[in-house]
């Protein structure tokens, strides 16, 4: 039996364990970073299949690596695993079948890797959706746990067609606050100072500044606070925002012009002004690998799936990016339903949990195995994916400085 063979037997044989995980997640869905059960279920399953677990990694309690290292030497290759859930609605972004897939891919190679040589890590990366300590990839990063990675696979729950790598944009989650005085605001409103007014100064700063973004631009916010009774003059009032672009350089930018602006409203209204990240790690844009992507695709294709190219989501943000800046990455869309649903919504949830849902573990785990035996046994293609993301990384820093 060959080595591809046997990676589609053994996770085809395995399809039930990791279908069962899947639907456990999706019934008990954890927030950002507080993904214990997911964390605990994972990492178990990752144990039982051999792997070397340690929990709590990069400043992340419910962060994981696991580890499985042939005698002979090759390539490692990690494997992203995502688990979080969107407050309020579950996992309408269906990362419960994300992590599920990665594990199975991670251990249908294992399978083979004793003899063409290399090591093979599962990285659980919480966090994805963002919150206080979100977006662990980033820590990963900053921490070194891709310094002597090859390369980084993963494959995201998408619609009812398959993708390739998008070029996701970077994001900065913010917050902006105004402390003012209060005050009646019939009787005395000449002592108040009224934060509400400084708040409502930025969202129209902001609109105004539309005008002379680039297009890749991205600002959306909500109030947060906008007071507390109709009668008092607010003395406190915050925003959240999300400030996106396509890359990093021209978000903060963009970031600069928002301090500047939180400075002016503070001054015309007499406030305290703040604007500060929301979250631990900032979210890089993602670079794509082409060559990386062909081989996925050759797999894809392979196993008789059907790809129209001209088919694609409208762009988000994803810490992927943050791995995709050091080390070659792919993070496909898969197929997994069989009617069209967006990111973020009760119905790409139930799709989480439907047969398609489930059965594009079984299919992500296969091409992802085998696009990782392709780049353990072919030198030469692990060469050109590594040429091709410099090659990518160097085009952005350029497009960045015109």
């Amino acid at each position: 039996m060959t080595y591809r063979d046997r990676i589609l037997e053994y996770a085809e044989k395995q399809y039930p364990v990791y279908r069962q995980i899947a639907l456990e997640i999706h019934a008990k869905p954890e927030t950002s970073n507080h993904e214990e059960f997911a964390c605990a279920r994972l990492s178990e399953q990752l144990r039982a299949e051999g792997f070397e677990v340690t929990v709590g990694v990069a400043g992340h309690p419910t962060g994981f690596t696991g580890v499985y290292r042939s005698a002979k030497k090759g390539p490692v290759l990690a494997f992203l695993a995502e688990y979080d859930a969107l407050p309020g609605l579950g996992h309408g972004c269906g990362h419960n079948l994300f992590g599920a897939t990665s594990l199975l891919a991670g251990a249908a190679l294992k399978q083979v890797v004793d003899e063409t040589g290399g090591e093979i890590r599962v990285y659980g990366t919480p966090g994805e959706e963002g919150g206080e300590n979100g977006s662990a990839k980033g820590s990963f990063v900053r921490e070194g746990f891709f310094r002597d990675v090859d390369a980084a696979l993963c494959v995201h729950p998408g619609s009812d067609h398959h993708e390739l790598t998008h070029p996701e944009i970077a994001c900065a989650p913010i917050r902006i606050a105004f402390k003012g005085r209060a005050s009646h605001a019939a009787s005395a409103p000449q002592d108040g100072i009224n934060a509400l007014d400084a708040l409502i100064l930025v969202f129209n700063a902001i609109g105004l500044m539309r005008q002379q973004l680039p297009k890749d631009v991205r600002i959306h916010g909500i109030v947060t606070k906008g007071g507390d009774a109709p009668n008092i003059i607010p003395e406190f009032t915050e925003g959240r925002f999300y400030v996106r672009a396509a890359t990093v350089k021209r978000m903060n930018e963009v970031l600069r012009k928002m301090e500047k602006i939180v400075e002016g409203a503070a001054l015309q209204t007499g406030c305290e002004g703040l604007l500060e990240p929301t979250q631990r790690n900032l979210i890089d844009n993602v670079v794509p690998t082409p060559a990386f992507d062909a081989v996925y695709l050759k797999n894809l294709l392979s196993l008789g799936e059907a790809f129209d190219e001209n088919r694609h989501n409208p762009l988000g943000s994803s810490d992927v990016g943050n791995v995709s800046q050091v080390i070659p990455t792919i993070q496909p869309m898969i197929r997994i339903s069989d009617q069209p649903v967006a990111g973020h919504t009760i119905e790409k949830r139930e799709a989480a949990r439907s047969e398609t849902g489930l059965r594009s573990i079984a299919l992500g785990a296969k091409v992802l195995a085998l696009t990782g035996l392709d780049l353990i046994q072919s030198p030469e293609v692990l060469e050109e994916i590594k040429k091709d993301h410099r090659i990518a990384v160097e085009e952005q820093e350029q497009r960045a400085l015109q």
